[in-house]
């Protein structure tokens, strides 16, 4: 493994990490908003935030391309603030987190819809704003399923391809990461950093399920 192979492995794990952060405020107002409450549009907004798991990811960064491009809604406020996210590390993190975001959010949902009722209405009577319901007693009993979502998230990120090709390009040394890598080094014929790099992301991608899986079991204490 070389010095650039390395930086390589950082930066892919550094950008994933920096989607799941950002999408985790998202992932926790959504996910408490689709587990605890019934407002109009709410399975429109499930579906919409679902489809990146299933449309295929160059339409997912052909979307964000057009909305985040120069002459994109996103993209022209931010231009004129001087922030350009196209062809950036920053669309990098940005595809990351539209990607990941579905299997964040389902882990979240699916950790309030078990936390019992009957504790977040008992933290309600005894004086608690909904506020300090949510921070004290909804999250910290739903943190392992939460834990989970990032982590699963975070495989989901370190393995995006398309949507990262459509608005951060592939750019050595600026945008690529470990797929990137890979499909760049198979058309190059380099078959040895190809093997490399596959098997760093197999071991990665391994150690987060095994991680996730032991979050996930025996989340029933109620």
């Amino acid at each position: 493994m070389t010095a650039d192979d390395f930086r390589l492995i950082l930066f892919t794990l550094g950008v994933s990490a920096a989607a799941i952060v950002l999408s985790l405020p998202f992932g926790l107002a959504l996910g408490w908003l689709l587990a605890r409450k019934q407002w109009p549009g709410k399975a429109f907004v499930e579906t919409l935030v679902m489809l990146p798991l299933v449309v295929p990811p160059v339409v997912t960064g052909l979307v964000l391309l057009k909305l985040f491009g120069k002459k994109g809604p996103f993209g022209a406020l931010l231009e004129r603030s001087g922030i350009e996210i196209i062809f950036t590390w920053k669309a990098v993190v940005l595809a990351l987190a539209i990607m990941a975001f579905p299997l964040l959010l389902r882990c979240i949902r699916t950790a309030f819809e078990e936390v019992p009722r009957h504790l977040e209405e008992a933290a309600s009577t005894l004086g608690k704003t909904p506020w300090q319901v949510f921070s004290r007693v909804s999250v910290p009993l739903a943190r392992r399923g939460i834990a989970a979502g990032l982590v699963l998230g975070f495989a989901r990120a370190l393995g995006e391809f398309g949507a990262t090709m459509m608005v951060a390009g592939l750019i050595p040394g600026v945008t690529e990461t470990i797929p990137l890598a890979i499909y760049r080094s198979f058309h190059a014929g380099d078959d040895d950093r190809v093997w490399m790099l596959a098997g760093v992301s197999a071991v990665i991608a391994f150690i987060a399920l095994w991680i996730a899986g032991r979050l996930t079991k025996g989340r029933h204490p109620f």
